[in-house]
């Protein structure tokens, strides 16, 4: 005999699943620093590894774009995956498998296994941030998505602020072996947390998160063809905007250590320390973005163009910082730019991710989101690579923040003139 759930009923479940969603979010959040901190390591130890192998700054950029370009590649699939098995299996296989890739780099001897071992990472964690949304869109209404989509992006902030300080240590303390080594063995307990705590919601709690509306659980979602987000210009917009943001957001990601090193003149333990001001900006860049997108959804505005708003803003603002850094003589203007640059380049980060929750068809949340993803991380795979072949050929950054500048603003660009209406 069926049952029906009562007003009471329901406000008695509501601290449960408050509880329970949140956790999950906790979870993914912490997932999201050992994920950038599995990134992040080889950047820290980038002039260390780079001296003891004898590598030039253009086979270290080829070094650091080996996890890029298979990431990018990994998440077209990756995304479809997602939809068609669901986040936990996914995110359990893909956890584990990045985790051990990252402790084996602690043994490599030769330039071609380390290359071999950072493309293996970028597969290992190309299905993580589509399982993200994936989760926010079927725990979170749309009213109130942005936020902690924005809350497991700040996840890589949190790694890249302590990344420098933390890594810098571990490399100081143990080298650069002890420091993947010991980074691989923090995956351990969050798969063993992920495994005892996640599930997908049920019927009522899927009722009671979307208040009435027609939910997109695994029952009733349509999988609609993956191949027609192809064949729409929206879509198109979407790769090519976020390619323009992310690359600089990389150029930060893979050579502000360098930077700080070599155009300003700090010593190995100062760039620690100094490296993680951008990054900890970056944390509330995130924020600031989701909080304000989830803000402009209550008052009214369109879904599409709530996400759209701190993606252009935050774009556009960042270019107007990035581009005077090789003008400016003073350490403290430089380092001061860079900060303001790189919290304003965060602003779009939870929320391109929440906008693919808000344009795709049902059923296919993960792959439209995935596919943008892909387009980013083209550029973050350009971005060192064409970073190292600068430094060769003029010895200085100065042509390297102009063209972050550039990108930003044509993210920004396409965004905001060409992100128009969901598809469907």
């Amino acid at each position: 005999m069926s049952t029906v759930q009562s007003p009471a009923e329901s406000v008695v479940k509501a601290p449960e699943l408050s509880r329970r969603r949140w956790g999950i979010i906790l979870i993914l959040l912490l997932a999201a620093v050992v994920n950038y901190l599995d990134r992040a390591n080889l950047c820290i130890a980038n002039t260390t590894i780079s001296q003891e192998f004898g590598f030039s700054a253009t086979q270290m950029g080829l070094l650091l774009s080996a996890f890029l370009w298979p990431y990018a590649l990994a998440n077209l699939p990756a995304g479809w995956l997602v939809d068609r098995f669901g986040p936990k299996k996914m995110f359990t296989g893909a956890l584990g498998m990045w985790s051990a890739v990252t402790f084996l780099m602690g043994f490599v001897n030769t330039y071609s296994f380390f290359y071999g071992l950072r493309m293996l990472l970028g597969i290992a964690e190309s299905p993580f941030f589509t399982s993200g949304i994936k989760i926010t869109q079927s725990w979170f209404s749309e009213k109130e998505r942005g936020l902690p989509t924005s809350i497991i992006n700040t996840g890589s902030q949190i790694a890249n602020a302590i990344a420098p300080p933390l890594l810098t240590i571990l490399l100081l303390w143990v080298g650069w072996r002890g420091m993947f080594i010991a980074v691989g063995l923090l995956g351990l307990p969050l798969i063993l947390a992920w495994l005892k705590f996640y599930r997908d919601p049920d019927a009522r709690e899927a009722m009671q998160i979307h208040t009435g509306q027609v939910t997109t659980t695994a029952s009733d979602e349509s999988k609609g063809n993956w191949g027609t987000l192809f064949r729409n210009k929206t879509t198109w917009c979407m790769i090519a905007g976020n390619f323009c943001i992310m690359f600089t957001i990389w150029v930060y990601l893979t050579w502000l250590p360098g930077y700080l090193e070599k155009s300003l003149g700090f010593s190995l333990k100062q760039t620690g320390l100094i490296a993680s001001l951008p990054f900890f900006a970056g944390i509330l860049g995130v924020l600031c973005g989701g909080t304000l997108s989830d803000r402009l959804v209550r008052r009214g505005v369109s879904a599409v163009t709530a996400r759209k708003v701190p993606i252009v803003l935050g774009a556009g603002l960042a270019a107007c910082f990035v581009m005077p850094i090789p003008f400016v003589s003073d350490t403290t203007t430089a380092i001061t730019l860079l900060t303001l640059g790189y919290f304003c380049s965060q602003m779009p980060s939870g929320v391109i991710w929440t906008l693919a929750t808000d344009m795709a068809p049902k059923g296919q949340v993960a792959s439209l989101g995935a596919i943008q993803n892909f387009g980013g991380f083209l550029g973050a795979a350009l971005a060192p690579i064409v970073t190292g072949i600068i430094l060769d050929v003029t010895g200085q950054f100065t042509n390297v923040f102009i063209l972050g500048g550039c990108l930003l603003f044509m993210g920004a660009c396409f965004y905001g003139f060409f992100v128009r209406k969901p598809i469907r």
